[in-house]
Formats: C-alpha cells, structure tokens, sequence
C-alpha cells in the first residue's frame, strides 16, 4: 500500500495493528454484505474484549459468530439477536454485555460518528427502556432523547467494485450498513470482489468514496444465505 493505491496483498496485512480492547464496526445486515474474510482474519488473530458495533452478531459458526466461540466479543452494540443461538445464550448468562439498540439509530449513530457529530435528537425509544438515563429534550411538542454517536478503532466492510484508491460500491441490498461503518473507523478496511483501475468506475456509481478508506483488497465469497426455505 503506497500513496493513493489502498490496495494490500494479504487479510493479515488488512487487519494489521488490530489489538486487544478494540472497538470494531462491522457493516452488514444479517449476512447479507458481511466482510466475512475480514472477521476471519480476527478470528485467526485471536484478540480479545472487542467491543463491536453491527446490525447482528451472524450465525453459529460464520460469520461475527465466529469472534463468539473463544469469547472474542465483550461487548456489542446491535439491533437484534437474529438466528445465532450462541449469541443469544451468552447475552442470557451475562457472559456479553448487549446494548440493543434501534435499527435506524444504531445507523444513524455510525452516520454521525462519521460525520463529525457527537449525538444527535431522536424521538425512537422515548418512554422506553431505550431511553433510560439519556436527556430529553422537547422539540415542537415532541420528546426526544439524546444519543451518543460512534466510532470505531476499525470499521471492516464488504463492497462489490473499487478502484485502486479505495473508491467503492455495493450492490443491492448488500449495501446496507455498509456506508456507514466505513465512515466511522479511525482504520476503515474494505473487502471487494473485484479491484480496477481508476477511472474505470461511473462517478455518480461510487458509494464510498476514498478518502474514506485506508486499506482495500480483493477476497472471494462464500456468501452463505442465513435461512434457506425450499419446496419439499
């Protein structure tokens, strides 16, 4: 990697400096646009007390669940338990700290990490348990609570297409978090199915653009489907 060119060679080279203690955001909805190699590597790295940051832990055996199985994660802020049942065991015997947190503010919270933006007003969970011990303000007659933006050490992410300075796009619904999360990492990695050339990408076409991103490689894809229903 030098210069303009994000690109490395090697998962160890794109999870370098990666320590004990980190906070990791993850993009990713189910495991629909995971960076699944990227979770791997960390998996192989065996570092610990991540405090992680995702839509949902993935599944027993793949994906995030992966970090679950030598108690990787110590905390992770996430808007449900989904299909792992490892990750669901461990948050019922207090083994990992869970903020559950609402979907549309755990993305609005990497946004604004992002962005810059320390916290920002939102009227979702006011009344609730969500909105426990956080200020409220009232706007035009409604009440909004105060929630804290975030950001993160690393922020690992899964793209379609990028060129060789870390410009990036997602297809479909694997967009999803994806945008976000690459916004909020002090160490923004992407992982894509394919690399090219700059230039070679329509500008109005990019997700994310470069500055963003610090290292970029190309990886292939399990792209396993979380549940899979069939005719008999």
């Amino acid at each position: 990697m030098a210069g303009f060119d994000k690109r490395v060679s090697s998962y160890e080279e794109a999870m370098e400096g990666i320590k004990d203690g980190m906070t990791v955001i993850a993009g990713g909805f189910g495991l629909c646009g995971i960076p699944e190699n990227l979770i791997a590597e960390i998996k192989r790295r065996g570092v610990k007390d991540l405090s992680v940051v995702s839509n949902n832990c993935g599944v027993d055996g793949f994906g995030l669940g992966l970090l679950l199985e030598d108690r990787q994660i110590s905390k992770i802020f996430a808007s449900y338990v989904g299909e792992n049942a490892m990750f669901e065991q461990q948050m019922l015997n207090d083994e990992i700290d869970v903020v559950l947190t609402p979907q549309g503010t755990l993305a609005e919270k990497m946004r604004a990490g992002g962005a810059g933006i320390p916290a920002f007003y939102t009227a979702t969970g006011y009344g609730t348990p969500i909105g426990d011990g956080k200020e409220v303000r009232e706007f035009n007659g409604r009440h909004y609570i105060l929630e804290e933006a975030i950001t993160g050490d690393f922020a690992i992410v899964k793209g379609w297409k990028a060129d060789r300075y870390g410009n990036v796009m997602y297809r479909h619904t694997a967009q999803n978090f994806n945008p976000m999360a690459a916004t909020a990492g002090k160490i923004t990695v992407v992982e894509v199915e394919e690399i090219v050339e700059p230039g070679e990408l329509e500008p109005s076409q990019i997700h994310t653009p470069g500055i963003y991103v610090d290292r970029i490689i190309q990886g292939s894809f399990e792209k396993r489907i979380e549940k899979r229903t069939v005719r008999s």
